[in-house]
């Protein structure tokens, strides 16, 4: 079989640290095409890997003709590289969250279904080993039914982590729309959303900027959420944890309570109203310090190798993209947000 050929879209942190090693990992990928506004940063990896290096990613597209493309842009970049990428007969991944409003979101399912080709979005919560042991646990129902939870993910801020340190494209509005609610929010509601198998139904939230200076976009959320079921639970996000970041999520069940990332060995712990304690040690999830394989790159290789749609795909972007953009609109309007 010929190797599927990738182009990335973006070579900023993201790319670095996750796409494009991971795809040069994976015995099926050619990596054909890098593009950035910064041609060294292409030509770096172009270097290394093979491929040739861009700053137009119009002419990418059009001398690469590639069959998957990375969308890792600034957040305002994702809906016109991912849609022009599927209108060029490219599958996409698109970097979450996987676009700044609902139209965009629905432009990009649509151009993909149009041209017949896969819209999958970089929501790596879901594969990550404590999650996923946490959701077997979950469906083996000896939980019983989840009543309330506490899902939270903060770290000191985009200037530890992006290449641009303090000067990234994360705290200019005009091209990031949203802060740590886009970077971080975004994966604990899509989170939450698949671990309990549920959907939001309700929204309220505080989202501020406490303490980056110079920048307008949200460092700090407190949101309610209410699922469909009933379940009552609180989401935060925060760039301003400078000390001992948090990825973290507590479920409270009927037959006792799950810890998920609060304990650095022992991943997952079970504690039952019996007394009885279990503890699960699965792998640790990614941070930003201590990069492990985050699946997705593998997982949208796999779709397109056997032709089976994502399973994180643009409808399912759109879902936990829908909770934080209701979290804005509580903020705005002091109300609590209904979800259709």
């Amino acid at each position: 079989m010929s190797k599927i050929k990738v182009a990335v879209v973006g070579c900023g942190a993201i790319s670095k640290k996750r796409h494009i090693p991971e795809y040069a990992a994976n015995p099926n990928v050619e990596l054909v095409g890098f593009c950035d506004l910064i041609l060294e940063r292409a030509e770096g990896y172009a270097q290394q890997h093979g491929g040739r290096a861009y700053t137009s990613y119009e002419e990418m597209l059009k001398v690469e003709k590639p069959d998957a493309v990375s969308v890792c842009t600034p957040n305002v970049l994702h809906a016109p590289y991912a849609i022009a990428a599927a209108n060029a007969g490219a599958h996409v991944l698109v970097e979450k969250p996987m676009a700044t409003n609902e139209a965009d979101a629905l432009a990009m399912i649509e151009a993909a279904r149009k041209n017949s080709v896969f819209l999958m979005v970089g929501q790596n919560q879901r594969l990550m080993p404590p999650h996923q042991k946490a959701k077997e646990i979950l469906q083996s129902g000896k939980m019983g039914k989840v009543l309330s939870f506490r899902t939270s993910f903060g770290h000191g801020g985009p200037e530890g982590w992006s290449m641009d340190g303090r000067d990234s494209w994360f705290f200019r509005k005009e091209d990031a729309i949203m802060g740590a609610m886009g970077d971080l929010g975004v994966h604990k509601s899509d989170l939450i959303r698949w671990l309990l198998d549920d959907e939001v139904a309700e929204v309220a939230a505080f989202v501020s900027t406490l303490h980056k200076a110079g920048t307008d976009v949200d460092d700090n959320a407190t949101c309610v959420l209410r699922m469909k079921s009933g379940i009552i639970g609180t989401l935060v996000a925060s760039w301003t944890y400078y000390k001992g970041g948090d990825n973290s999520t507590i479920l409270w069940c009927e037959n006792g309570a799950m810890h998920i990332g609060t304990h650095p060995l022992d991943q997952v712990i079970v504690q039952l109203r019996d007394g009885s304690v279990e503890k699960y040690q699965v792998g640790a999830m990614a941070t930003n310090e201590k990069q492990v394989s985050s699946g997705i790159m593998d997982a949208f290789v796999e779709s397109i190798v056997t032709n089976t749609p994502p399973s994180i795909s643009g409808e399912e972007g759109l879902k936990s993209l829908a909770v934080i953009l209701a979290a804005f609109e509580s903020q705005d309007s002091k109300k609590v947000v209904s979800l259709s």
